[in-house]
């Protein structure tokens, strides 16, 4: 009797294990490969991943203004100037060059002020609650109600050209001033631009 069918299937045998075993081998590359792979996607060649750039906010550069008188015909209004940037752009600083201007005097014909020619600045403070200014004793010389009235508004004004809510305290050689001029001007301090347009007509 002839053996060739027995050892045909056995050779089947073996083919079909063979091909089990390479099938299963290659299963266990492709697990292989991939387990060492990044778990996330991989980036695309030559992709360069930048954080969106901070927004820049334009800086707000703070100028004192001085507050000069105009004759309008029947009555006085308040004109506004800026003053030149200081260097120090510390509050009392920039507040302490636009008195200084104040004091001076207009430049322009146009304005005038009511505050007495020799008057001084001895100080100026910016401070938490509000600005000091101290003057020296010619600021309460000569001039009528109008007068007074204008070189209050002009103080005041000025003192809050870097705030306009700000609180203003008016002191003549370090004492606070009460009463200003022959008329006696009464002045409730702390002042304010509210309390001025309140109180004062000019």
């Amino acid at each position: 009797m002839s053996k060739q069918p027995a050892r045909s299937g056995f050779s089947g045998l073996i083919a079909a294990i063979a091909a089990v075993v390479v099938v299963a081998g290659g299963g266990t590359a492709w697990w292989i490969w991939h387990s060492t792979k990044s778990p996330t996607s991989p980036t695309t060649p030559n992709t360069v991943q930048q954080s969106p750039s901070p927004s820049v906010q334009p800086k707000v550069e703070q100028t004192a203004q001085v507050f000069w008188l105009k004759d309008t015909g029947s009555n006085q209004e308040l004109v506004s100037e800026a003053i030149a940037a200081t260097a120090d752009r510390q509050p009392s600083t920039m507040l302490k060059a636009a008195f200084n201007s104040l004091l001076a005097g207009p430049q322009k014909g146009e304005v005038t002020t009511t505050i007495p020619a020799r008057t001084k600045l001895r100080n100026v403070k910016v401070e938490p609650d509000g600005v000091r200014v101290n003057l020296s004793e010619e600021f309460t010389t000569g001039g009528g109600s109008a007068a007074t009235i204008g070189r209050v508004a002009q103080v005041i004004y000025t003192a809050t050209s870097l705030d306009p809510k700000a609180k203003v305290w008016i002191e003549v050689e370090g004492k606070p001033l009460e009463v200003l001029g022959g008329e006696g001007l009464e002045l409730e301090q702390p002042l304010t631009r509210r309390s001025f347009e309140e109180n004062f007509t000019l």
